[in-house]
């Protein structure tokens, strides 16, 4: 005989389909959770209770199976983050038949009435955000969430806060899926936290968590900006790529550098977004910056920035150096944070048009790129200073607090 593991939501037996029950019905040996087995507390069965895994398994290990029937109750489907992995550990695949019902996670969407082919779907019962921090920053649009009593919706929204993203999500809080108290709520990641701040038990303990993206507002409460180090959750970003953005931390540092002055010419070279250069319009508004970027995409979003907050001292230019800086004014100031692979004709262009005690001030993320550029002043007799930057911002984990490090950027500020 095989071990039938069965699938079953919180409606319990009335839930199984015809199958389903008669394999329970005919079971000499019942196993699961107390949740599962009170299902058929009537069923005159020896029971095993798996509240612990390891011994509960152990237990039907043992057993002959050639003279038992044993069936295995387990949540939604065995296999989708569930018993099902364990089990295939213990035993061999031909001692196991598997019965699946509906899955929590398709009953939520299911619920929401959204397709969810595309969905990225990932467990954090027991396990670490990791995964769910990298689909945050790659901005997934759908994302499904198992969910425990440390990795809770508050939890979620908290650590989702505290990335500081330029995108926005819904939290769509199902729980109890399938019970006569299923319930879904659906609060922005703000709201969540304040709840559960006022009620450590406002959400139900068996939930599934969605968030879906949503489109971020283009206008923004300027009076209630700093007035420098803007968050970078503020900017709109690249779709695909949202944590695509000079951060705060850096950004303050480049600024610093640079060592503005009222009236400057400045460039921007490779500007992405164009949060350098708004950062740098905001604080010197009779400057002129000009912001390069190669791509349209870019370009765009630097355009749609500068309206977003209101600066009317950049010139964005779709185009890439050094070919699109021959129709500009000297500048006073430069900051290179991309060079598209021509960083050597960029600085022998930019050296020949950085007015008298201007500045050049430079951000890598790569060692080669940053050897390349501390050749060029060497050779040709600039002075320049070097500033690693190795920032941690902190997250939360559980109850508790950690570092989670930045990509480490080194800033070279050069000068005749």
């Amino acid at each position: 005989m095989v071990i039938a593991v069965v699938g079953i939501g919180l409606d319990g037996e009335k839930g199984l389909t015809l199958n389903a029950r008669n394999i329970v019905e005919q079971a000499t040996i019942l196993a699961g959770s107390k949740r599962h087995l009170n299902y058929f507390a009537e069923q005159a069965v020896e029971k095993i209770e798996l509240t612990n895994l390891q011994t509960g398994l152990e237990a039907i290990a043992q057993l002959n199976l050639a003279e038992h029937n044993v069936v295995i109750l387990a949540s939604g489907d065995p296999l989708f983050f569930g018993l099902g992995r364990l089990l295939l550990e213990k035993f061999f695949p031909e001692q196991i038949q598997f019965y699946p019902h509906v899955s929590s996670v398709q009953l939520a969407f299911s619920r929401l009435k959204i397709p969810w082919q595309d969905a990225q779907t990932i467990s954090v019962h027991g396990r670490s955000t990791d995964e769910l921090v990298k689909l945050l920053k790659q901005g997934k649009e759908k994302i499904a969430l198992l969910t425990d009593s440390h990795n809770n919706p508050a939890a979620i929204a908290s650590l989702f806060l505290s990335l500081d993203l330029p995108l926005n999500y819904s939290f769509y809080i199902c729980e109890n899926l399938g019970d006569i108290a299923e319930k879904i709520h659906h609060f922005s990641s703000e709201q969540v936290v304040e709840l559960s701040n006022l009620d450590d038990n406002y959400f139900a303990s068996l939930n599934v968590l969605i968030l879906l993206r949503q489109t971020q507002n283009e206008n923004l409460e300027l009076n209630n900006l700093p007035l420098i180090g803007l968050p970078d959750s503020s900017f709109l970003s690249f779709s695909d790529r949202p944590s695509l953005i000079t951060k705060k931390e850096i950004r303050l540092s480049i600024l610093g550098e640079l060592s503005l002055q009222p009236k400057q010419t400045v460039w921007d070279i490779g500007a992405g977004t164009g949060s350098v250069s708004i950062e740098i319009a905001r604080l010197c508004p009779t400057s002129k910056v000009f912001a390069i970027e190669k791509t349209s995409m870019g370009s765009n979003l630097i355009t749609k920035n500068c309206q977003r907050f209101k600066v009317d001292n950049i010139n964005s230019i779709n185009g890439k150096a050094p070919k699109a800086l021959l129709d500009l004014p000297n500048p006073n100031r430069i900051f290179i944070g991309g060079s598209g692979g021509n960083l050597i004709d960029i600085l022998n262009y930019c050296g020949q048009k950085l007015t008298e005690k201007g500045i050049i001030v430079m951000a890598f993320a790569t060692i080669e790129h940053h050897l390349q550029a501390i050749n060029w002043f060497n050779n040709n007799s600039w002075q320049y200073r070097l500033l690693q930057l190795q920032i941690s911002r902190s997250m939360p984990v559980h109850h508790l607090t950690r570092f989670t490090p930045l990509n480490p950027v080194t800033l070279i500020t050069a000068y005749r």
